[in-house]
């Protein structure tokens, strides 16, 4: 793995075919690096836990290949992009590039891709062709003859006791070792060279031979011998050999030691959090189901407000999300008040919320305020505190990120104020969507006031403030322009008082019925990828959610899930269903955020997944 890492450093992988399985493991980062990990060992030790032994010696044959890669197209941070590639029945690496696999993809609509990198075509048409031509070496003759560009490929099957090689430029050298019983190969003869020294295999008789271009090799592990072929001279009988098919593993060790509450699917790596002997967390335990106050307590809040002569009577502060739309729709149709909606865009409002604005505002007759300050500033200051933290990766300042975004507090009170309506309501803070965690890797637990922050304890803003000046000290990075920003956030939030009225205190809360209004009555647009639309109105969610589930396993999805589910709206099997679609990465709109704010996008994720894991603690 090491020498190989003269050939590109971006990202690593390796495949075993043991008796039982075709496991893989592979990972962004030098191979070297990987090599090291704790959680490459692991995988290590228990691919080789699978193979027979008798005297310490292998009863069964061990196939391994591997690849350190340049990244040439697809992030490296999304491991599906990384090598071996994985498809039904193969398990491959290549080196090259494939020029037309565009093409290929729209010629033949049957292969199905998964990832970004041209070399999941090559492995896609071996895979279609060898149910129909009926020899592993045809349909890898005739996935090259498809193809225009460099490849190199090894190649393991689920069903065949080979390695594959081919090559159509020569790139390929092996050597048969047979008072080893074993074969050697590498895509260098340097390579090659060096790694039968470090492992003691080469002496002077050591013969290393070159795969010449437009020829296929099967190594076989049935008697370790070598069958050299031409890409373009297969006969139409020729069959590759049979073996007992096994399953792909795919090793993704980073949430393999994480312990789930049996209740909710908070796991353990969430601030705070203990288990009892049943399995059941503590947040589980003091969990009290607060009721709502009530429709008839709302109704007695706005009467006084209410108009009679059809001017606007209330403030909604309205940020094109989904909680916020549906809060002026209720407000508007269910209460019969007459609102002026007020949006704060510092710049991370996404373009599915402005257009949602439009059409609620539109449809409902709201007057729309808009209120926006240096937008170019604000993500400058974002783009400081982002370089501040990959310096020194800490849960705990995330949320620094976010402070330009907390003056919507303060434009909320002038709001009202500009305009001489008191009644200020805000459609956020229901409790299924409480997220503590994000004050608890602060070192501070506090649920008894939710997500009213000025309601804090004393003493739980006092450790606030000295987390946040102990990590200003330890990383001076932070020291920026945007210490203002923080300071103004940090008053806005925990000092400030209001008196807005939060929607979801006083009527239900639902996700289904909620989403189903606003797509039936306003075409309200969501952003298609999940079934979940917590959040697309923020242009800032997706990127600190793939942070937090990366390095502690779990994201503001989690623990949204996990208060529907100790509300009864879920089961915890449906829970764990919709987390596992919730956290997947949202590339899109992570490299929509980074060309906004102006950071590399693939430098910022190699940090962040090279940062140590909370659950590899655990």
């Amino acid at each position: 793995m090491r020498y190989s890492e003269t050939r590109g450093k971006e990202s690593t992988g390796v495949a075993f075919r043991t008796p039982a399985s075709l496991r893989v493991f592979k990972s962004s980062g030098r191979a070297s690096t990987v090599a090291k990990s704790a959680p490459f060992k692991t995988f290590l030790r228990e691919t080789l836990n699978e193979m027979p032994t008798r005297d310490g010696v292998m009863e069964t044959p061990l196939m391994f290949l591997g690849h350190s890669r340049l990244v040439t197209n697809g992030y490296r941070s999304f491991d599906d992009n990384n090598q071996p590639v994985i498809t039904t029945g193969s398990v491959g690496v290549h080196n090259g590039i494939i020029v037309n696999d565009k093409q290929i993809w729209q010629q033949q609509p049957q292969l199905q891709r998964q990832t970004d990198v041209d070399s999941e075509v090559i492995f896609r048409l071996i895979d279609d062709a060898v149910g129909r031509l009926g020899s592993l070496q045809q349909a890898i003759a005739f996935a090259f003859s498809q193809i225009t560009g460099v490849a190199n490929i090894a190649l393991l099957r689920t069903d065949t006791p080979t390695i594959e090689l081919a090559t159509n430029n020569g790139s390929l050298y092996f050597s048969r070792l047979a008072e080893h019983n074993c074969v050697v190969f590498a895509s260098e003869r340097f390579i090659l060279e060096r790694s039968l020294a470090a492992m003691e295999l080469k002496t002077a008789a050591t013969v290393i031979e070159h795969l010449q271009p437009g020829h296929g090799a099967s190594l076989s592990s049935l008697d370790a011998s070598v069958s050299i072929y031409r890409l373009d001279g297969l006969s139409d009988t020729q069959v590759s050999p049979k073996a007992s098919p096994v399953p792909i593993v795919w090793q993704r060790p980073q949430l393999s030691s994480m312990r789930r509450c049996t209740r909710c699917v908070l796991p353990d790596t969430f601030p705070g959090i203990s288990f009892g002997t049943d399995g059941i967390c503590s947040v589980c335990r003091s969990h009290e189901l607060k009721a709502s106050h009530g429709r008839e307590e709302l109704e007695r809040i706005v009467a006084p407000h209410r108009s009679r002569n059809g001017e606007a009577d209330c403030i909604v502060a309205f940020s094109g999300g989904r909680d916020s739309s549906y809060g002026l729709h209720y407000i508007k149709r269910e209460l019969g008040m007459n609102p002026i909606a007020y949006t704060y865009d510092w710049g991370m409002v996404t373009d599915i919320a402005r257009r949602n604005i439009s059409r609620l505002c539109a449809k409902l007759e709201v007057e729309h305020l808009l209120r926006s300050p240096d937008i170019p500033a604000k993500r400058r200051n974002i783009r400081k505190n982002i370089e501040a933290w990959l310096h020194r990766p800490e849960l705990g300042m995330i949320p620094l990120f976010m402070a330009g975004d907390k003056q919507f507090y303060h434009y909320g009170r002038q709001t009202g104020n500009e305009t001489g309506l008191p009644l200020v309501f805000f459609c956020a803070g229901n409790e299924l969507e409480r997220t503590e965690f994000k004050s608890g890797f602060c070192g501070v637990q506090e649920s008894k006031h939710g997500q009213v922050l000025w309601k804090y304890s004393l003493r739980n803003k006092v450790q606030l403030a000295m987390y946040y000046a102990t990590q200003y000290i330890r990383n001076p990075r932070y020291i920026n322009a945007s210490l203002i920003d923080t300071l103004f956030a940090f008053y806005s939030t925990y000092v400030a008082r209001d008196n807005f009225v939060y929607l979801y205190h006083y009527i239900p809360w639902d996700e289904g019925s909620i989403a189903r209004t606003l797509r039936e009555e306003y075409d309200w647009e969501d952003a298609g990828a999940s079934e979940n639309t917590w959040r697309i109105g923020d242009g800032t969610a997706a990127f600190y959610n793939y942070i937090y589930h990366t390095i502690a396993g779990f994201s503001e999805h989690d623990t949204f899930r996990s208060n529907q589910i100790r509300a009864g709206v879920i089961a915890r099997d449906e829970g764990l269903r919709l987390i596992e679609q919730d956290n997947r990465p949202r590339w899109a709109a992570m490299q929509e955020y980074a060309e906004l704010v102006g950071f590399n996008l693939e430098e910022a994720l190699v940090v962040i997944n090279s940062a140590p894991k909370l659950y590899d603690r655990a």
